[in-house]
């Protein structure tokens, strides 16, 4: 098991995160503009990664984008922007996020904080702290934190789901030339009420 460290939050700081992401989201829909991160906080300067969750409060709650990368090469600030404008785009949710949707859509933003390499998913997976990344002939997926909690899946069932993403049988995670990732990372989500931003 190979590890490396990252970044750590505090809850301002994860405010701020989704506030930003929130900001990225409305720019690029309303005025097809990029969010600049302005002066950040000290935390927004590391180089690690994000992703950018929406979700629909209508109906069932279907996922309307989520997009970001655990490799970080950019500033933390400048990750969630760009993740909030690939998860409001086209390429993600099926379709781009539209004027009307924005009031009805509940945003969340995933720091990364540690990645780690691993030889024993189940083992050392722990559900809702950990995203999973998979890698296997060039075939390449991976699913948020929150997803298996939110779905009552087990460990295994989570493994197998973000294989199916990544278009691999369900099985190849324990396949020996599958490369399996934990992502370890702090979320933050605007409450779907309307209240303060909480972590999960």
């Amino acid at each position: 098991m190979s590890e490396a460290k990252a970044v750590q939050l505090t809850y301002e700081d994860g405010a701020r995160a989704v506030e930003l992401a929130r900001e990225s989201v409305e720019a690029f829909v309303l005025q097809g503009q990029r969010e600049q991160p302005g002066s950040m906080r000290d935390a927004f300067y590391a180089r690690t990664g994000a992703f950018v969750r929406l979700q629909s409060t209508r109906g069932r709650g279907r996922m309307r984008g989520c997009a970001g990368s655990y490799r970080g090469k950019d500033q933390l600030g400048h990750a969630i922007v760009e993740a909030a404008i690939k998860a409001a785009s086209d390429d993600t949710g099926g379709s781009e996020l539209e004027p009307k949707e924005l009031d009805s859509v509940v945003v969340s933003a995933c720091v990364v904080s540690g990645v780690t390499l691993t030889n024993d998913p189940v083992e050392d997976l722990e559900l809702g702290r950990h995203g999973v990344a998979i890698d296997h002939n060039g075939k390449h997926g991976w699913l948020y934190p929150t997803i298996p909690v939110e779905n009552g899946w087990s460990k295994e069932r989570f493994l197998s789901r973000v294989c199916r993403k990544a278009g691999l049988s369900p099985m190849a995670w324990q396949e020996e030339d599958t490369m399996v990732t934990l992502i370890d990372g702090q979320v933050f989500r605007e409450r779907p009420d309307g209240g303060s931003v909480e972590q999960l």
